[in-house]
């Protein structure tokens, strides 16, 4: 019996040469094995004789090793073969084993048979074959022989090429492994596993390929089914009365400890059946023959790994590797009970305390160590310590749904638990502590990682013996502690009472130890630790002092029996899953985990960067106070100078000051010439500084001949955001600006204005010049030559950003400043001015005229004239009831207080006339009402100035612009009803009431909304606002980590961009994608291989860098012709994983390793490969901070190579018009010669703190003012977005449905999410099991009702078990976790929607998802409606997958935002150019 490739008929073929010499008895395993065609690779061989003949064909080389003594007996030929190699039809080596999967060659010399015959008669054949079957043989003998044959002859493998020696090696060692089993079955038929393994050890101890006595011990549980099924196959062979080995228990035995030991390493796939979910728990047994190819293939990979594994070992002995990269080809659907690592299912993306980590339940869990071998839990501390020598994981099965029911230690619940199919199965990081702990009617033990805390179900039953003394101990701690607990003083028992009551326990007692007392003293002393824990837990302060608990204490003593001794060391905290069997986890995409795929720039800039940092991640948000950015800075005090030198002007002079000062292009000072547009370094005062550096904009001579210089600060790269991550070369242009004498220079330096041709086409251009700039500071480094600077953009803080230099107007020598007209504008911007007639003032650069309409802060205006507003009510996703919107009203008349005098403003306040809001008047009137509705009224109000705060329009209704934008960008509004606030009611505007709405004018009037202090480039200039941009016109976008396309859809609907090319990871999400972008081109491949493709057709991969496992994967022909080349993309965006697939890769573990995974370095490789104009990346708030910022820094310092402009900014969605909080960070990149985009102006209230972004120096940068204390309108409350959608039941599944009537859509906002549509989809949700099914049904429907409004009483499920419900998992600790507010939640109607999530549910993070009214979790549709999707929109995929791309997507109004400011950078840059 064989191992085959496959059933075919020999060829019959005619040679001389039929050898003698028989093969031993051989062993093998199945046969059935797919048919494949035989291929006979065509490799080119050229005879060339020097050590051995070359051919090019086997049975050449066959004919010419003909044995001499060979006779016509034999129908096969055998050989010898040496110097061999396997490999496939590409060339690459493999395993003996693939050919069961694969067509395999061979490559190496052929010998004759006879030993004797010199090997100078060897004949090279460099690819023959097919290899058709491989034997093992030589068990008689002891020493095992490897057979390989082909159709025309029988191999003697002797020994491999030396490339291809690790790979063979291995499988010898397996084959040895057999007849060494083999072996001692021989000799000793009645042995033992444990003898087996013994025996087995001894015979291969000292083999090279194994470390220890306990790696070959290891190789043989892992070998197990190889072997049974090598010695299985002897059974064909054996003669009737010897023992069949297939009925061997011990060899079974082995078999079974192998499949233990593969579960715990492996991440073996099934082939998934649409009827029948499948796990990789669920193996299928190799004997039978008809494994699937691709578990075949999965277990081929894994051994592969284990081979590696066993050489890293090695290498390392001591080391706690373990191989995390199985990579397996699996079918595209999904196994429906999913397995996740811990990290990447509860990890926040932001440090947690201990007491707010989630708390879920465990069933059918183990423990075990990086070895996978079981561990028992008292090997780990009870309290949490910096160190322990054991590192410990875990795996168990986490019900999503009923995961809050603790478990105590007779808990009928927890032996009866059912497998649901929704349960997760989930793989433990590093288990930190366990403990006991108590509850209202049960003592629990739990565990807690990094990540979440768990409390025990029952064990696995592979792992209960283990857990068994763990379980006894807490038994005997529940019964010491119940009899101190009933007596009625604590005091009472005494230590010597509780071990003589326990010596009396029967023994069919759980609690029971023994019957001799000194047992049980011996058993409660040496367990001490664990039984004292039930006491120091327990709240009553007796029962902690009681006599027991002083005596075992004392015992403990006197016996040395003390706490676990752990030496305290650093640790680096990371957030990754160092379990062994989580980095083999189930696969649930058929996409690999690859490093990045990136150009040369991104590799050097990141690689240079991380070979000399290694940031520990710590505390993100530990950063300094924070001051707040000014548009104008004091200069810094510069150190004059002491002594005397000469100084004297060069040339003639160029012209006067404004002051009639002369002005000079050169000077000598100290005999070093300074020049106009040169550099200069100034000593400052401050010692922790450095010195400062200076561009010379003019040079002049005062009266008093005086000789000074003005110019601008360079900021150097490490005092800028940047910080470390700066180039030291590079300085950056500031608006920091001053004038100091010439005597103070303290030297000049090397310095340029750096410019290049810039665009994709100059790429390689400008590499050779960078490359050749590196070297040359180099030399000068070597040389100890000062540093060449340079300097290639403008850094403002104030508009958080880097900018184009403005080149016409610097060094030019003319006596002007652009910084100090900046800081002129300013000042006169911040002046209040008052004109003559009375009839308007300036206040913030925004003029103000009797009967403009203008915004009021509305704490300046209540309802009871009072200036202190009512106190707002406080729980989850009510976070905006009570927040109010600007009031707007007309400027009547401006009283003055005090005439103003000589240098002082007058003091003065205005009169204006109040409009009320729809939701001034009622909540039903603000959810009927057109959010831009205003009403007249009679109410006057005298305010001072500072209530002030923009201008807005008021129109008649047909007056209003048509528009169904998502986000309202526009201060207009309409009025058309007066409101008597006396009565209550509502009037037409009778003709006598004066009201001067606004007329359809110029829009610059836009543009002069209310200011931040900051003066924008686009809101600078008076421009008409840009109409619809034509599609042909459009931005020609390429989207990456698209997603179902939120940010594309709402750049579009903003008439910027066009979206022509997609790339998406999950198919679900592609295909949503392509649904609602049928235009764009859709790639559902990971973005390292399609980088990879499109560099490749373009012909550059000498600038990309990439793994294997992207250049294994190959696209189409169709494919290829459609991907985007350089020159064809205008606009890239996209929002890439913060750390891509790090936290489960396959590297280790040192920092750049993991840098490599990001799949940001891919994403910035897109934006230097193609050079778009513009780039946009999203991502979420933590981006800044993450890593100490040095992600977000790297990402600005690269995209600032590459040479575009960079502003960045954190921005609230919520007000921007959806219904949730939802804070993102941004990066805008545009190229030199573009104008960049301004943050849109958030137009709605939300109640958000303001994200203020670190930069250098204490500084930080917000890009938008909060709207906390108002804003034009008011926010988009729950009931605005989804109280028109149909009532439907808990887990409905229909797709399609009616709305509830033609005209059953109410709100402004659910009007235009409907827009056209007739029919509603997605309007379903995901079904709650049981119980929480009752408890939804027990939560009251009312503001803030969560788990808390849960009667405390038991209920009775449908199989009889009873559950409490209340939720003992977070009852038992809801002191220490902040009450779990919102757990189990219900929305309310004014309130807001929680942040979209990927899985709804009532324990998550976001656990307030019951429907105000119905008893389910909230729908698709209304997630979708919650992020600003209209109802057009679809979604593809599960239910998961569908809410898995809401949560992950961009809100389309944000994006929206995002494309209107871009659209108008575009035609402000039209506008100029027109201009010029």
């Amino acid at each position: 019996m064989e191992k085959k490739a496959g059933k075919q008929k020999k060829r019959s073929v005619e040679w001389n040469d039929v050898s003698t010499t028989k093969r031993s008895k051989r062993a093998a395993a199945c046969i059935d094995f797919k048919e494949k065609r035989i291929r006979i690779s065509q490799k080119s061989a050229t005879a060339k004789t020097k050590k051995h003949q070359i051919v090019e064909e086997e049975i050449t080389a066959i004919k010419l090793t003909t044995s001499l003594e060979s006779n016509g007996d034999q129908p096969r030929p055998n050989r010898r073969l040496t110097e061999f190699i396997l490999h496939d039809s590409n060339g690459v080596p493999q395993p003996v084993e693939m050919l069961e999967l694969d067509d395999i060659f061979i490559e190496g010399v052929i010998l004759p048979l006879d030993e004797d015959n010199d090997k100078e008669r060897g004949v090279k054949c460099q690819s023959f074959g097919r290899v058709e079957n491989w034997t093992i043989s030589g068990y008689d003998d002891g020493s095992p022989v490897i057979w390989i044959s082909t159709d025309l002859a029988d191999y003697d493998c002797l020994k491999p090429a030396t490339s291809y020696k690790k790979m063979y090696n291995y499988f010898f060692e397996k084959a040895f492994a057999c007849v060494a089993v083999y072996k001692n079955f021989s000799k000793n038929p009645d042995t033992s596993l444990d003898e087996l393994l013994a025996a087995v050890v001894g015979s291969m101890n000292g083999r090279e390929i194994f470390s220890s006595s306990a790696a070959i011990q290891d190789f043989v549980r892992y070998q197990g089914e190889f072997i049974y099924n090598q010695l299985i196959g002897l059974d064909e062979t054996a003669q009737k009365h010897e023992t069949s080995f297939a009925e061997n228990h011990v060899l079974v035995s082995l078999r079974c400890e192998s499949s233990i030991h593969q579960k715990g390493l492996s991440d073996v796939a099934l082939r998934i059946d649409e009827r029948k979910g499948m796990t990789s728990d669920q193996l299928v047994d190799s004997d039978n023959g008809k494994d699937d190819v691709d578990v075949k293939y999965a277990k081929l990979l894994q051994d592969e790994k284990y081979r590696k594994l066993m050489q890293q070992r090695r290498r390392k002995p001591r080391s706690n590797f373990v191989s995390n990269s199985f990579y397996i080809k699996i079918n595209e659907e999904e196994s429906t009970k999913e397995e996740v690592d811990e990290v990447q299912r509860y990890d926040l993306g932001y440090e947690v305390d201990t007491h707010d980590l989630p708390c879920k339940i465990l069933h059918n869990w183990a423990l075990y160590n990086s070895n996978s071998q079981f561990i028992q839990l008292e090997l780990l501390p009870m309290q949490p310590c910096g160190d322990i020598d054991v590192n410990t994981f875990g795996l168990g099965v986490v019900d999503e749904e009923d995961n809050v029911i603790g478990f105590g230690f007779d808990d009928s619940e927890s032996s009866t638990q059912s497998h649901d199919p929704n349960r997760l199965q989930i793989f433990l990081s590093h288990v930190k502590e366990w403990h006991i702990e108590f509850g209202a009617h049960m003592v629990s033990m739990s565990l807690r990682t990094d990540n979440a805390c768990y409390k025990f179900g029952k064990p696995s039953n592979q792992y209960a013996p283990c857990f068994e003394p763990v379980l006894k101990k807490a038994r005997v701690g529940q019964r010491i502690l119940s009899l101190v607990r009933n007596e009625t003083r604590a005091a009472k028992l005494s230590y010597a009472d509780i071990l003589k009551q326990l010596c009396g326990l029967e023994k069919n007692d759980k609690a029971y130890i023994s019957s001799h007392l000194l047992d049980v003293e011996k058993y409660v002393v040496v367990h001490g630790q664990i039984l004292l824990q039930f006491f120091t837990q327990y709240l009553d302060k007796d029962i902690q002092r009681c006599p027991f608990v002083l005596g075992l204490t004392s015992k403990m003593q006197d016996s040395h029996h003390t706490r676990w001794h752990i030496k305290k060391k650093k640790i680096l905290q990371k957030r990754e899953n160092m379990n062994p069997r989580a980095k083999m986890a189930h696969v649930v995409s058929k996409m690999k985990a690859m490093p990045a795929t990136t150009t040369r720039l991104i590799s050097r800039i990141w690689g240079e960067f991380y070979s000399i940092y290694s940031p520990e991640v710590g505390d993100e948000d530990s950063v300094p106070k924070a001051v707040e950015v000014r548009m104008y800075h004091p200069p810094k005090q510069i150190r004059g100078s002491v002594g005397e030198m000469e100084i004297r002007w060069e040339g003639e002079i160029l012209g006067e000051t404004c002051a009639g000062e002369p002005l000079y292009g050169q000077a000598f000072v100290g005999g070093v010439q300074v020049a106009i547009g040169g550099a200069v370094i100034l000593e400052v005062d401050d010692q922790d500084e450095n010195s400062a550096i200076y561009l010379v904009e003019y040079m002049f001579e005062r009266k008093d001949h005086c000789k000074f210089l003005h110019g601008k600060l360079l900021q150097r790269g490490s005092e800028t955001v940047l910080e470390s991550a700066a180039n030291e070369r590079e300085l950056f242009l500031t608006n920091e600006c001053l004038t100091v004498q010439l005597k103070d220079i303290k030297r000049t330096i090397s310095f340029e204005i750096r410019s290049r041709p810039w665009g994709h086409q100059y790429r390689k251009e400008d590499m050779a010049a960078d490359k050749l700039d590196r070297v040359r500071e180099e030399e000068r480094k070597a040389k100890d030559l000062p540093i060449e600077y340079y300097c290639k953009s403008l850094y403002s803080p104030e508009r958080g950003g880097f900018f184009s230099l403005p080149r016409n107007d610097m060094g030019l020598g003319s006596g002007f400043c652009s910084s100090c007209k900046i800081r002129e504008d300013e000042e006169e911007r911040s002046k209040v001015k008052l004109n003559v007639s009375m009839f308007r003032f300036l206040s913030n650069g925004i003029e103000y005229s009797l009967d403009d309409f203008v915004y009021v802060i509305p704490e300046y205006i209540t309802k009871d004239g009072s200036m202190k507003g009512k106190r707002r009510k406080n729980f989850k996703c009510g976070r905006n009831i009570g927040l109010k919107a600007f009031i707007v009203g007309q400027l009547l008349d401006i009283h003055v207080l005090k005439e103003p005098q000589k240098g002082n403003t007058a003091s003065f306040q205005v009169k204006v006339r109040g409009f009320y809001m729809p939701e001034d008047i009622s909540v039903e009137n603000a959810y009927k009402s057109d959010i831009q509705e205003l009403y007249y009224s009679q109410d006057i109000y005298v305010l001072p100035r500072e209530a002030i705060n923009g201008k807005c329009e008021v129109r008649k209704k047909y007056d209003m612009p048509l528009c169904h934008e998502l986000y309202i960008s526009d201060h207009i509004f309409f009025c058309e009803l007066f409101y008597d606030s006396s009565n209550g009611s509502f009037k037409q505007l009778p003709s006598s009431m004066k009201l001067n709405f606004s007329t359809i004018k110029n829009k610059n009037i836009l543009q002069e909304k209310k200011q931040k202090g900051v003066e924008s480039e686009t809101d600078s200039e008076m421009f008409v606002k840009p109409d619809v941009v034509p599609e042909e016109m459009r931005l020609a976008t390429l989207d990456i980590f698209a997603g179902c396309g939120g940010m594309s859809h709402g750049l579009e609907k903003a008439g910027v961009s066009e979206t022509k090319w997609a790339i998406e990871y999950e198919e679900p999400a592609g295909k949503a994608f392509k649904q609602n972008h049928p235009k764009a081109k859709v790639f559902v491949e990971n973005c390292n291989v399609i980088l990879r493709a499109i560099m490749e057709k373009c012909g550059d991969l000498d600038d990309c860098i990439s793994a294997e496992e992207a250049m294994e994967i190959k696209l189409n022909e169709n494919q290829k012709s459609t991907l985007p080349i350089p020159g064809q993309v205008d606009f890239i965006n996209g929002g890439p994983p913060c750390q891509g697939f790090s936290l489960m890769n396959r590297f280790s573990s040192s920092t750049w390793s993991k840098v490599q995974c990001e799949m940001i370095l891919a994403f910035l490789s897109y934006a230097d490969y193609f050079r778009p104009k513009y780039f946009l990346l999203e991502n979420v708030k933590n981006f800044v901070t993450f890593n100490k910022g040095t992600t977000f820094k790297l990402t600005l310092a690269s995209l600032l190579e590459m040479g575009y402009q960079v502003r960045f900014g954190i921005l609230e969605a919520g007000a921007y018009g959806i219904s949730q909080p939802r804070k993102r960070a941004f990066i805008w990149a545009g190229a030199p010669n573009e104008v960049l985009p301004e943050w849109p102006e958030p137009m709605h209230v939300f109640n958000n703190p303001g994200f203020k972004i670190p930069l250098s120096r204490g500084l930080h940068y917000a890009a938008v003012e909060t709207t906390k204390f108002g804003a034009p309108f008011r926010s988009i409350t729950v009931r605005d977005a989804i109280g028109d959608l149909p009532k439907v039941e808990d887990g409905e599944s229909k797709i399609y449905r009616k709305y509830k009537g033609v005209d059953s859509s109410v709100s402004w906002f659910q009007k235009k999410m409907r827009g056209n549509m007739d029919d509603l989809t997605d309007h379903i949700c995901k079904g709650m099991n049981e119980l929480n099914l009752i408890r939804c049904k027990k939560i009251p429907k009312r503001p803030g009702a969560d788990w808390h409004d849960l009667p405390d009483e038991n209920v009775r499920l449908s199989n009889g078990v009873v559950k409490k419900l209340i939720p003992f998992g977070i009852s038992n600790k809801a002191d220490e976790h902040n009450g779990f507010k919102g757990l189990y939640g219900r929305l309310t109607w004014q309130g807001n929607l929680p942040t979209s999530i990927t899985d709804p549910q009532p324990m998550c993070f976001v656990g307030m998802c019951f429907h105000p009214d119905q008893d389910r979790i909230i729908t698709v549709r209304e997630c979708a409606r919650s992020q600003g999707f209209p109802d057009s929109f679809t979604f593809s995929g599960r239910i998961k997958d569908k809410h898995r791309q809401i949560g992950n997507a961009v809100p389309p109004p944000l994006a929206y935002a995002l494309g209107r400011k871009l659209k108008e950078a575009l035609h402000l840059k039209s506008s100029r150019q027109h201009e010029s």
